[in-house]
Parts: C-alpha cells; structure tokens; sequence
C-alpha cells in the first residue's frame, strides 16, 4: 500500500479518518441527496445512487445558493452527515456548510486533491494541522 500526504487549509478543525468518495464535480445542497439516507438522488451526478453518510468527501467545490447550507446541516440532524469535505476550491457555501454542519474540512491543498484521492482510498483528515494522510487500496 502506498501512503501519500496532502497539506491544506482548515476550514473547519477537527480529526477524522474514513474511505473516500471523490468527484471532479461540484457538489450540490437540496436535491442533491436524499436527506434521511444520505443516497445521492441527483440525476446528474456521478455519485447517483452513492451514500455519502460516513464517508470523507472530496469534490471540486459547492454549488448552489445559500440552502446549501442548510441541506448538509439537515445530513447531520439525521445522523446521515459525511465525515469530512476535502474541497478543491472552496467557496461561501461549502465554507458556511462545514462550519455549521461541524464537518472537519480543509481547502488550498498542494495537490489536487481530486487527483490524487481515489475513491475507496483510506483517508486520515487532521483539518487543525492542515495535513491529510492518503493510503491507497
């Protein structure tokens, strides 16, 4: 196995570690999942049909308006939140989301973090340090 290690930004503190679901897409708030279950019902997106709930997303960046917010907040009211947001350009939504969801989340990586994280990857997040640990299976 090999380990690769990312340095970023944190955008919300926190440690976690958990398997990976990564996308070149930008990630949606409504309509993007259902809710209660944490399934992707988004027609338009490749992780259709993909739970997101416990795992460590990495995706290009929100998209959206200001309910994206409330959407990932929803996630964690419903016990059905990701562990952490890896985020390749952050914005206002996916700021404001990870803090008032309290996901770990980091941003401004030294690589692509959509390039170098695979999905199914074993992904150790430590947002306070700003370092992200990559084992790939």
């Amino acid at each position: 196995m090999k380990k690769i290690t990312l340095r970023g930004r944190k955008v919300y503190g926190g440690s976690v570690e958990g398997e990976a679901l990564v996308t070149k897409e930008s990630l949606g708030g409504f309509g993007t999942f259902d809710l209660k279950t944490g399934i992707v019902i988004d027609f338009s997106h490749e992780w259709l049909g993909k739970s997101i709930s416990g795992k460590i997303l990495v995706f290009r960046t929100g998209r959206g308006s200001s309910a994206w917010t409330i959407a990932h907040q929803a996630l964690r009211f419903t016990g059905r939140s990701p562990k952490a947001y890896l985020i390749k350009e952050n914005n206002p939504q996916t700021a404001l989301g990870a803090v008032v969801a309290r996901i770990p989340s980091m941003t401004d990586f030294d690589q692509d973090p959509t390039k170098v994280i695979s999905t199914g990857d074993w992904v150790k997040v430590d947002a306070d340090k700003g370092i992200v640990e990559i084992t790939r299976q």
